[in-house]
């Protein structure tokens, strides 16, 4: 098999700078298509920025980033958005019910297929009518998460998006997403890339767990593939 058909992105000597900060140094990894991916590193590593050039919510200053062996520069950013979903560190729910939330990211998808999206991320379908801004911490996140599915992705970028919850709804929201990966978030196939620590918990595997380390100061990203990230204290 070529292996370039089990890598999912492949960024090459990729330099971010902001404001005259250089925040990625040449940095050059391999994101495999499998299972999930956790990029892990100290404050300011670049984690988030790494993240957000997957789909394009930030460019490069230099070097190239791939998406399945295309160019991201050669993709439509909204066809590859629709591809790569994304859930941020905290909810970024829009006035209206739930139903209008999901529908923001896919007009034409019925009520069953909206239902659906909140199943997957253990979200009672009956919460559709309910005022977005009236769940709470841990529902609106899955609620965003529902609305990055219902677009039907092939790849999930998570950045960080427990790290306002309390540990309950965090549990909950780790198990979906360890779920998801598991039965795949879209088929034929999908994998997942998430920002900053997690906890592994009793649910189906979902493959491989890859890190990718970033380190203040260091110009490559360190891969390690087959680990397991270690629980936290």
């Amino acid at each position: 098999m070529d292996q370039r058909q089990t890598v999912a992105f492949e960024l090459e000597r990729v330099i971010v700078l902001r404001s005259g900060r250089l925040l990625l140094d040449e940095v050059t990894a391999r994101i495999p298509a499998p299972g999930i991916t956790v990029v892990t590193g100290p404050s300011g590593a670049g984690k988030t920025t790494l993240l957000r050039l997957l789909n394009r919510l930030e460019v490069p200053d230099g070097g190239r980033v791939c998406y399945h062996g295309q160019p991201l520069d050669e993709l439509d950013p909204l066809t590859l958005r629709r591809r790569v979903g994304m859930v941020f560190q905290r909810p970024t729910p829009f006035p209206g019910s739930v139903a209008d939330n999901l529908a923001v990211a896919r007009p034409d998808a019925g009520t069953g297929e909206l239902g659906t999206a909140l199943e997957r991320v253990a979200l009672d379908p009956g919460l559709l009518g309910q005022e977005a801004r009236t769940l709470s911490g841990g529902e609106l996140q899955r609620m965003c998460l529902a609305r990055t599915l219902v677009t039907g992705p092939e790849t999930l970028l998570l950045d960080e998006p427990t790290s306002a919850l309390d540990d309950q709804p965090k549990r909950v929201f780790e198990s979906t997403a360890r779920d998801l990966a598991a039965q795949d978030i879209r088929r034929p196939r999908a994998g997942t890339a998430a920002a900053g620590r997690c906890r592994p918990h009793a649910s189906p595997q979902p493959g491989p767990v890859h890190l990718v380390v970033l380190a203040v100061g260091r110009r490559d990203a360190r891969l390690r593939v087959g680990d397991r990230p270690p629980p936290r204290p």
